[in-house]
Formats: C-alpha cells, sequence, structure tokens
C-alpha cells in the first residue's frame, strides 16, 4: 500500500497538469452531471404527484429515465438555421455551461472539502455566475429567430435586475461575515446556540431576497419569461435541438443546484448542525446537514414550479426594481449598523 501511495505522489509530482485535470473531471463535473441526472427524475417525480399523476415508472422503473431521454438527445441530429451565425450558434451553449461548471472550484461540501479555497472565493462566484447570460444572449441572437431573440432580451434584462439584488444581499454576508472565503462565512456561523448563529434571521430580507433572485437568476418559474412556452416557444434555444439543447439543459440544472449550495452556505450554516453541541453527535456538523439543506431548498424550485404561475415581464421587472433593490439597500445599512454596534459579531 505504501508503494502504491509512493508511486502514486510521485506520479502527481511530474505530471501536476494531468493530476489537475483529472481531479477537476472526478470531484466538481462528474458529481454534477450525475446530480442533475437525478434531479431532473426527482423533478418528474415531485411535480407528478403534486399534480396526482405518475411521473416515469418503464424504463428502469423511472430510475433510467434521465439517462435515456441525455442518449436520446446525444444522438439526435443537430439542426443549424440556414441564416443564422455558424461559429456563435454553436459557441453559445458552451458559455452557457462553462460558468455554470467553473463556479464549483470554490463551493466548500464540508470542512476543507473545497477545490480551491481562496479568499476572493465570493467574488470569483459572482464573475462565474454573472457570465452565463452571455451565452443565453448569443444563442438568441445568432439563430436569427425573432422568437429566439425576444427570449435573449427577455433573459438579460432579468439577470441584471435580480443580479443586482442578489449581488447586494451578499453584501450583507459579506459585512455579517467580514470575509469573502466562502468557508470563513460558514465558520462565522457557528456557536454554542447552533441555528441561532445562522445569518438566515438577523439577514431574513436578504436571505428571502437570494433565494427568490436565485430563482428569477437561472429562469425558473414562476421567472421563467425567457423559456415563455405558451408566448414565444421555448425561447432563446427554441433553434436547438440534439446536444445543443441538451447542454442548455444541463447548465440550467447545475446553476439551480448551485444556488441550491450557496443558499445554506450563506445564510444557514452550511455544513453546521443546527443543533447545540451538547446535544452530542447530532450536534456535530458535516456534510450530511449541508445535504439534507441543500435538498430542501433545491425541493422548493420544484414546488415554485408546481405552483405558481408565471409572472409577466413587467410584473418582474417591477419586482426586481423597484422592491427588491430598495429593500437590499437598506438592510445593508441595517446590517452595518448591527456590526458596527455590536449587536452582530461573527464567531471565528
Amino acid at each position: 500500500m505504501d508503494q502504491m501511495l509512493s508511486l502514486f505522489n510521485t506520479y502527481t509530482a511530474q505530471f501536476p497538469t494531468i493530476w489537475m485535470a483529472i481531479k477537476i473531471v472526478l470531484l466538481p463535473i462528474l458529481p454534477l452531471i450525475i446530480a442533475v441526472a437525478f434531479y431532473t427524475l426527482a423533478e418528474r417525480w415531485v411535480i407528478g404527484w403534486m399534480q396526482v399523476r405518475r411521473g416515469p415508472v418503464y424504463i428502469g422503473m423511472g430510475i433510467l429515465q434521465p439517462f435515456a431521454d441525455t442518449f436520446k438527445l446525444l444522438f439526435k441530429e443537430l439542426l443549424i438555421p440556414s441564416k443564422s451565425n455558424l461559429f456563435l450558434f454553436r459557441l453559445a451553449p458552451m458559455l452557457a455551461l462553462i460558468p455554470a461548471f467553473s463556479a464549483w472550484a470554490v463551493v466548500p461540501a464540508g470542512e476543507g472539502l473545497v477545490h480551491s479555497d481562496v479568499n476572493a472565493g465570493l467574488l470569483y462566484l459572482l464573475a462565474m455566475t454573472s457570465m452565463g447570460v452571455y451565452g443565453i444572449i448569443l444563442a438568441g441572437w445568432a439563430s436569427n429567430s425573432k422568437y429566439a431573440f425576444l427570449g435573449a432580451m427577455r433573459a438579460a434584462a432579468q439577470v441584471i435586475s435580480y443580479e443586482i439584488a442578489m449581488g447586494f444581499a451578499l453584501v450583507g454576508v459579506l459585512i455579517a461575515a467580514g470575509s469573502l472565503n466562502l468557508s470563513e462565512i460558514v465558520r462565522a456561523q457557528s456557536g454554542n446556540l447552533g441555528i441561532g448563529e445562522w445569518f438566515m434571521w438577523p439577514l431574513l430580507p436578504l436571505f428571502v431576497i437570494y433565494l427568490i433572485s436565485g430563482v428569477a437568476e437561472t429562469n425558473r418559474a414562476p421567472f421563467d419569461v425567457a423559456e415563455g412556452e405558451s408566448e414565444i416557444v421555448a425561447g432563446f434555444h427554441v433553434e436547438y435541438s440534439g446536444s445543443a439543447f441538451a447542454i442548455f439543459f444541463l447548465a440550467e440544472y447545475a446553476n439551480m443546484i448551485l444556488v441550491s449550495f450557496l443558499v445554506p452556505l450563506f445564510f444557514m450554516g452550511g455544513w453546521l448542525s443546527p443543533c447545540p453541541e451538547s446535544w452530542g453527535w447530532i450536534g456535530k456538523g458535516g456534510p450530511h446537514w449541508l445535504a439534507l439543506k441543500v435538498g430542501i431548498i433545491a425541493f422548493s424550485f420544484l414546488w415554485f414550479r408546481a405552483t405558481f404561475p408565471r409572472y409577466r415581464y413587467d410584473q418582474i421587472m417591477r419586482l426586481g426594481w423597484k422592491v427588491f433593490i430598495p429593500i437590499t439597500i437598506v438592510w445593508v445599512m441595517v446590517t452595518g449598523v448591527l456590526v458596527y454596534t455590536g449587536a452582530l459579531v461573527p464567531n471565528a
């Protein structure tokens, strides 16, 4: 065993680039693709249950349905509109997917379980999540279709509107935690009071706004005007088929899972236990607590889709600019006052 470990260390030292590529594939990408597959299955089952009908039940009792859908899309022909911009049409899906995967580099799954524990992780995260809209805009413009272009313009306006609210919400978290490092933000929510130390309570308006803005950022119902099937025939990816459509699909669900991770990390104590340490093993934190919190937020995405009707475009813009942004600005100032007076002190 020691000889194998020594050989492994020698190989990684000689070929650091190859080892880094293997780590990138095995740590964030492969588990994320599998998670997206089963998340789509969970969505179909949950919405079917809420609508009093059965979800997928035939292929492997429904468990293998996501893989069957993936194979179907991969082997379908990629149709390219004759008057489209060929280069940008093919580039757009990758511009949507790459930032969705790259953002996971700084997302911790537990104490020390992070690919890159950088001090400016929050800034990197904001940069990556804001770049995905370029793929959507290019997809709409390069398709040379009025429906795709309209969906792209809606998506651009929506993302810009709610990106500001999300940014101000995270400014409140930054002030409360005193750090841009995601692991440090989680540690700042630790303490003997357990759940009472979460930023969710003193920053409750910012928590609600960040969660709703996350739904809007991912173009999910009830903020799915960019993909409004009843209005603009699937929106910005109306001209896409086959593997290109699968890439857009993968990017959307990867972003949903990302938001489901970030909400617990920023506001719900991450992998920390919601119970006091005096409760024994229940009070000990770990990735299982983070997984439970992520599951709750991920389930809320599905619940929203099955429950709420789609907002009108003007209602979405009004909510973002006239409601969310003023509230976040006010509460950022309130958070600053709480930290300055010592009423909100991060626990390091």
